[in-house]
């Protein structure tokens, strides 16, 4: 399940961040799956969480957008990490329009559980 958090900056429109909020949780899912996690193309409350926040007046950042996807580890998904946020930086460019912007891809160790 992964958690992805979305820092922007003010000058980005609200049609861009719609863009984008339609966007993440698909291609997300697509650039995490693995054999342990696979993505079935039907996403359900709770298959990714994402939230949005604007950069506050004491923030720093020379990008427009930041996006920071934490999802757990496993061998197979971390053997081809940077291929992984490669391609999901190309993905949500093409999506979304965005030019000045970047997507970390973290993969701890770490549990989850939810509701039914």
């Amino acid at each position: 399940m992964p958690l992805v958090e979305v820092t922007y900056a003010p000058t980005v429109s609200e049609e861009t961040l719609t863009k984008l909020a339609d966007a993440l949780a698909h291609r997300v899912s697509i650039a995490v799956q693995c054999t342990e996690e696979p993505y079935d193309g039907d996403l359900q409350p709770g298959d990714v969480e994402i939230r949005f926040r604007r950069l506050g007046p004491l923030d720093r950042s020379g990008l427009d957008v930041v996006i920071e996807v934490r999802s757990k580890w496993f061998e197979s998904r971390a053997r081809n990490r940077q291929e992984r946020v490669d391609r999901l930086h190309r993905d949500v460019a093409a999506a979304t329009g965005l030019e000045n912007f970047g997507i970390y891809l973290a993969l701890p160790i770490a549990a989850w559980a939810q509701s039914e």
